[in-house]
């Protein structure tokens, strides 16, 4: 199912599970930063390692944002 499809589900629950999958990613990036581990996670099809320091460079523009 494709994301616009999601939002149009009948039901809430389902309507709601992009967001939340959102939210749960979101705080692995989190979890891995603090912990100093890596996020496994898979990327057209292959699995990737991604390095707490990536996360961490991937994070410093959310936290001083361009004006």
């Amino acid at each position: 199912m494709k994301p616009h499809d999601i939002s149009d589900a009948r039901d809430p629950d389902m309507r709601a599970s992009l967001a939340a999958l959102r939210r749960a990613a979101q705080l692995a990036r989190k979890t891995a930063i603090q912990t100093n581990t890596d996020l496994i996670v898979v990327r057209e099809g292959r699995t990737v390692r991604i390095s707490a320091e990536t996360l961490r460079r991937q994070a410093e523009p959310d936290r001083n944002p361009v004006r």
